[in-house]
């Protein structure tokens, strides 16, 4: 039995690569933006991976969902599960619409009739799995959570089974602070085929019997209670050394090293200043208080990699912004991984800043793996009475 993903809003890749090199096949691609899907493919032939079996669509998600697209697709799902394998839907709809910072729009936004959208195409499409990914502000801002619920009872009467979790990306051992809701959801046949037994009025997984602590590497409590340094004043290419008590990993410095982004393919990839280069020498190292001209500091991690929107991110002890390589490198990327030389700064910004940070990718993605394999409890059915109805939804 193999694993195979159909990817939908696939930007470059970033989510992708995780479940790729955690274990399972990439076999569909599909992504709107031309630059961005052109890029995915320069990456993949990098890292010389196979081209997905059913290639690559660039398109809206909504054309999926029309006769001809959708009896391709439909083919190509049946085709797989014919042959017995899982077959998993993995995307993270565009999110201005539900972000604190953003639109706001909510479910009328263009990009937040795009969640309806993938939700309606995995209820269409029945996957074996699911995987939905989306900004905190959908799962906690009473406004979207109503639509958030409305969703996820939809998969429910649709035959899934889901959990849940607002992750951080500093969890999986990534230099940034990146807040997300993950919803995955299981067929209720197939969870049943492997072990895990729910009686049709249970919808939820319960927090025990999902592993998703299982590739947390820091808790959140662990990681606030780091003494990361606050700020410094800034000197442009001044030397220093970690403090003490900080797990490298979780630093920016560390990943710059680590992905040696000054020889990187994308080193000199970064927006050149046509006024204010004075401001770039006054901000203090580590002053990330604005909602721009944010400051990283070396030894510590980075805010969320957001470069839309006017938001800048200036180099720890350098008087410029960051570099494509180093965005990479806060974004966990391994550092084989680069972008074409010929995408445009403001494509290249937007694609990273997008993409799901790999190293918290390949977490959840051998999660779900493992859950698929039968690593569970054994004795869950005898612990917790499923089948007495004693768990109930939420």
């Amino acid at each position: 039995m193999k694993h195979q993903i159909f990817s939908f809003f696939s930007g470059n890749g970033f989510l992708d690569l995780g479940f790729e090199l955690g274990g399972f096949d990439i076999v569909y691609v599909n992504e709107i933006h031309k630059p961005f899907l052109d890029s995915y493919k320069y990456s993949r032939e990098i890292l010389k991976l196979e081209l997905p079996l059913y290639g690559y669509h660039n398109g809206d998600i909504t054309e999926l969902l029309e006769s001809n697209n959708i009896e391709n697709l439909n083919k190509a799902v049946k085709e797989q599960k014919l042959n017995n394998n899982v077959v998993g839907f993995i995307g993270g709809p565009p999110c201005p619409d539900f972000s604190v910072g953003g639109k706001n729009r909510g479910r009328e936004g263009d990009n937040g009739k795009l969640t309806a959208t993938y939700i309606d195409l995995i209820c269409k499409e029945r996957p074996s799995f699911f995987l939905f990914e989306n900004v905190k502000g959908l799962w906690r801002t009473k406004k979207h959570r109503a639509f958030y619920d409305e969703m996820k009872e939809k998969l429910h009467s649709n035959g899934y089974v889901t959990t849940e979790r607002l992750v951080n990306s500093l969890e999986y051992g990534v230099p940034q602070q990146r807040e997300r809701i993950i919803l995955i959801g299981f067929q209720r046949d197939l969870l049943n085929g492997i072990g895990y037994k729910f009686e049709p009025n249970i919808n939820t997984i319960p927090l025990e019997l999902f592993p998703w602590d299982r590739h947390i590497k820091y808790s959140m409590d662990e990681i606030v209670s780091i003494p990361f340094p606050s700020t410094n004043e800034f000197k442009e290419d001044s030397p220093t050394i970690c403090p003490d008590g900080i797990p490298q990993e979780l630093t920016v410095e560390h990943w710059f090293n680590k992905n040696d982004v000054m020889n990187h393919p994308n080193s000199d990839q970064y927006f050149q200043p046509r006024a204010g280069l004075p401001r770039f020498k006054v901000i203090e190292e580590g002053d990330d208080s604005k909602k721009s001209y944010k400051r990283l500091h070396r030894w510590r991690y980075s805010p969320t990699a957001a470069y839309g929107n006017n938001e800048v991110h200036l180099h720890p002890y350098k008087a410029r912004r960051l570099s494509v390589a180093e965005a990479l490198a806060i974004q966990s990327m391994p550092k084989e991984f680069e972008l074409p030389k010929d995408i445009t700064l403001s494509n290249a910004f937007k694609t990273i800043g997008n993409g799901v940070p790999y190293l918290a990718s390949l977490g959840i993605a051998k999660t779900i793996l493992e859950f698929l394999e039968g690593n569970h409890d054994s004795d869950y059915n005898s612990k917790h009475s499923v089948f007495n109805s004693t768990i109930t939804e939420e």
